[in-house]
């Protein structure tokens, strides 16, 4: 009999196996979140000399489950004057597209498990890196309904903001890529990462690296470029008007977007689960790297002030796409010669 069902389900193996590994991301990606939170404010707390929380279970850790369920089930509120639909929609766009883009991302080797190799990550397709940027440029539309839906001005400035904000690092954010991909031929994952099982790329690309990590800072709209939060000007941006769980959702959507930049430089830059000599897993290495570059997005959050918005615009087009652009034209006549 169980031979039986595994005769029937053998031609579903792949779907299976597919969505699992869907829902196991998926759900480890939400269980990150409350960790890299309470992890956020223990690190700010050493960076400017206080404690951060360590009163609500050990060392802390109940804060963030304490906060979720505070948050759960605060009362939602929302203006009459507000389109519903849409006000609705806007969170759910942004955890979603976060979510998704990371379907793509490797994070080692295959493994065999009952003869059947399983990859390490949810989807293998050949342009990786150009899903990653499509589906994570459709997340500005969320901060962009966000504060369009509120019928506030201060949240519609701030989803303009945003907008203009993101688009204009994806520039940056592409063109450093593109480098990488210049140099490895190919647009998968985890033919980049392969490439650089002798050195990474940061070694060669180093240039390309400090603009990428730099673009995908701004990309997350994390501090210096918080601009779309700017809570001094626009009263928290183009979530003014949102409650709740609502209001935690783009929190949610904006760690897990940290989670996959900093991931995206593992593999672009810093040879992915490659330990080059050093005895750990390969899944061990690749989240060693990913923890050190996150413990580097909050460094500079609780170091560097928030910058101007007309000094943030200026930084990205005339100093960073010239630069992107100098380093792309320096590969490419590299490669051909």
């Amino acid at each position: 009999m169980i031979d039986d069902a595994i005769e029937f389900l053998e031609p579903y193996t792949y779907l299976i196996i597919g969505s699992v590994k869907a829902l196991v991301i998926a759900g480890a990606l939400l269980g990150i979140v409350p960790l890299l939170v309470w992890l956020e404010r223990r690190l700010m707390g050493r960076f400017q000399v206080r404690l951060g929380p360590n009163r609500v279970g050990p060392f802390g850790l109940g804060q963030p489950i304490s906060d979720s369920i505070k948050l759960l089930f605060k009362e939602s509120i929302i203006q009459g004057s507000a389109d519903k639909f849409l006000f609705h929609l806007a969170p759910a766009i942004v955890v979603f597209t976060a979510i998704v883009t990371f379907a793509v991302i490797p994070f080692g080797d295959p493994i065999t498990v009952m003869d059947q190799e399983i990859g390490l990550w949810a989807a293998n397709v050949d342009i990786g890196l150009l899903f990653v940027f499509a589906i994570s440029g459709m997340g500005i539309y969320g901060m962009v309904l966000a504060g369009f839906s509120s019928n506030n001005k201060y949240s519609l400035m701030g989803g303009l903001r945003s907008s203009a904000q993101m688009i204009s690092y994806e520039l940056t954010l592409g063109l450093a890529a593109l480098s990488v991909i210049v140099l490895t031929g190919s647009l998968s994952l985890i033919d980049m990462v392969n490439s650089q099982d002798s050195y990474p790329n940061i070694l060669i690309q180093p240039l390309a690296f400090l603009l990428f990590f730099i673009a995908g800072v701004a990309e997350t709209n994390r501090a210096p470029f918080d601009l779309p939060e700017a809570e001094q000007e626009l009263v928290a941006g183009f979530h003014t008007e949102y409650t709740g769980m609502k209001f935690a959702m783009f929190f949610m959507g904006e760690y897990i977007n940290m989670v996959t930049m900093s991931a995206l430089v593992t593999l672009l830059f810093l040879g992915g689960w490659n330990s080059y000599g050093i005895p750990v897993w390969p899944i061990i290495a690749f989240a060693g790297k990913v923890g050190f570059l996150l413990c580097v997005f909050i460094w500079l959050r609780s170091t560097y002030p928030r910058i101007r918005y007309d000094r943030l615009m200026t930084f990205g087009w005339k100093v960073l796409v010239p630069l992107s652009l100098l380093n792309l034209l320096v590969t490419s006549v590299f490669v051909v010669l």
